[in-house]
This record gives C-alpha cells, structure tokens and sequence, in this order.
C-alpha cells in the first residue's frame, strides 16, 4: 500500500513545503493539496518548490476540477513540471466543490468531466488531443506522464471513473462505504473491456495518532469532525439528484439529515462551528483515529478489500507526531517483509 499526505496550501507557503519534506522523510510516496484558489495559495506553484525541495515524492490536487481552471492550461502545468522534475506529478479531479462554489457557481456535469480528463491526460502525455474542432499537442513536450484519477461518490460518478480513470478517490475510509464502490467502479470498468485491476483506489481521510483513552478520543474527534461536513457536502448533492431511497448505501447518506446550511469560509478547517451535526460514529468510520495499532488495523482491512493508497489528511494539530509515527511504525507494518537471507 501506498500513503499519502493530503495538505492545505495555508499561508506561509513555507510550511507547506516543510509539511512535504516530512512527509516524504517519513516514507510517504505522494503528497496532495486541496485546490481551491480563493481560500488557500495557488497549489501548481508550491508544488514546484515541493519537487524542487524532494527527492521522489508525487504531488497533485486532491481534487481539482474543469470548471475554475482551462484544460489545456492545467495539462501545459503538469507537462511543465514534468520536464522540470521527472515524472513527479499526478492529477485527481472531481466535478468541482469549494472552487466553484465560493465565486458562485456548481459543480461541473460528469459530460464535462470525462471530456476534461480526456484532454488534460492526452495533452499532459505528449499526445495530440481534439479540442473545440482543432487538433491541439504540446510541441516542446517529450515523455510526459499523467495519472488521471476521478473522485467520486454518486453512482453515476462512480461509472465514470471505473471507464476512464487511472485510479478513483474515495474521500472517506468507511469500509463498507468503500467495498461498494470500489465493486461499483470496478465493474463499471470491466462493463468497458477494461481490466477491472488497472484501475487504482485510493481512499482519503483524516489520520490523527493519539492515545485510546476518553479525553484523546474525543480531542481526535472535534479536530477531525469538520471532514463529515466536507463530505455532506457531496452526499447532499446526490441524495438531491437520486432520493434517499437510491441504492447508495444509507452508511453514507442518513447522517446528513441534520445538516444545515455550509460556511465555506470554514471549509475543511479543525473546530470549525457548522459541522456539529456531525456524529461520533460518523467520524470513527470516516476516519483513522487512534494508537497506531488501531490505524494499522484498519489499513489492513481497507488494503484487503483492494484500496491501493491511503491518503490521510493532516488539518488538526497533531501533524508532525502523525507523520512521525506513520513513517516509524504504521508504513512498515503495511510493507511487503523481504528476507535478507532465507
């Protein structure tokens, strides 16, 4: 399994940085940032400085979208880096959150969404793509390489990253949430002539080390409840499009019942005042939280079920000890043990 560490751009862009080289010295593999340009710094220009700054690790936007940014722009970015860097970069996108509501619009529909993965992907891999009745390629860029993968949570999303995605995001750790999808996408795949396997899964959650104990438990919870109301804010939009009744599982979708209005302003921040609606339990299953034998427990069962990548999101006040326990004892219980004799 791979791991990744999910940052705000926060001001000063300097701790973004430090964040990654942390994060990369602790054993992570990516990291990712939110993307949302009126609420934190511009992401493509830290993660120049994140690559120029480490050794190997994989940065990308988790997740960006074709609505706030032109397409062609966004895949000239990842080629520019890439030739910069070496292959460093990875892009996840969504139909579009905090980006486009904060400057008044709506998320984009799956019809934009799958044309915009097309383009940037062929574009940011040195190929030509059709585009708005021209042929379009980068002339200056050879032997750029692109990952595209879709975020998603309603059905029909959740079919369009299984027939175009080169891997899918789910933004919670529940696992009985995440068996159904990745069976969603994986069939979606197949339903296409795809291999079902191709398709990478990464999950994404809040990961906060701290002791078992009451007052730790409950600490965890508030700096990690502001999660359940980002994710509300996606389930509102399918339970809008599809009814309570869908078939998307009621793990995901009855505890927003209480949920009011959202202050964006607020968006993904710890002891924010507009997610109390939030549960316990729907922190413990959206979340890792815990001793590290309590997140190593859980990855095993998320990594059983097929998930690739976990993802965890650092905005809470415990990000070094995190880190400094994964890269010592949570990462190397979830590698392949090798023999140096046998």
């Amino acid at each position: 399994m791979d791991f990744g560490a999910v940052l705000q751009t926060n001001p000063p862009s300097a701790r973004t940085v430090q964040l990654a080289r942390l994060a990369e010295d602790h054993g992570f593999s990516h990291v990712w940032t939110f993307d949302s340009h009126l609420l934190w710094q511009e992401p493509y220009v830290i993660y120049s400085k994140i690559l120029a700054e480490t050794r190997k690790v994989i940065v990308g936007p988790m997740v960006t979208n074709p609505a706030t940014r032109d397409w062609t722009v966004t895949a000239s970015t990842y080629a520019t880096l890439n030739e910069m860097y070496g292959n460093r970069t990875i892009c996840g996108i969504g139909r579009g959150d905090s980006a486009v509501r904060v400057t008044g619009g709506e998320p984009t529909t799956l019809k934009t969404l799958r044309e915009s993965v097309h383009v940037i992907r062929e574009l940011a891999n040195s190929r030509s793509v059709e585009y708005n009745g021209a042929t379009l390629q980068f002339p200056w860029s050879h032997g750029s390489s692109l990952d595209v993968w879709v975020a998603a949570y309603g059905p029909l999303a959740l079919k369009l990253a299984g027939e175009v995605g080169d891997g899918f995001i789910l933004q919670l750790a529940d696992l009985d949430i995440a068996e159904w999808m990745i069976t969603t996408v994986r069939n979606a795949a197949a339903t296409v002539g795809r291999d079902p396997l191709s398709v990478k899964f990464c999950v994404a959650a809040p990961m906060y080390i701290g002791p078992d104990t009451p007052e730790s438990v409950a600490h965890m919870r508030d700096q990690c409840r502001w999660f359940g109301g980002m994710v509300g804010n996606h389930v509102a939009d399918i339970v809008a499009k599809y009814g309570a009744d869908s078939n998307v599982p009621t793990a995901l979708t009855d505890y927003i019942a209480g949920r009011a209005d959202y202050d964006y302003n607020e968006h993904g921040r710890a002891g924010n005042t507009h997610t109390q609606f939030v549960p316990d339990e729907i922190v413990d299953r959206f979340c890792l939280l815990g001793t590290a034998e309590q997140h190593i427990e859980k990855l095993q069962k998320l990594k059983a079920i097929g998930v690739d990548q976990f993802a965890g999101y650092l905005q809470h006040d415990n990000k070094e000890e995190t880190l400094r326990v994964y890269g010592e004892t949570v990462i190397p219980a979830m590698s392949d043990h090798i023999l140096a004799k046998s």
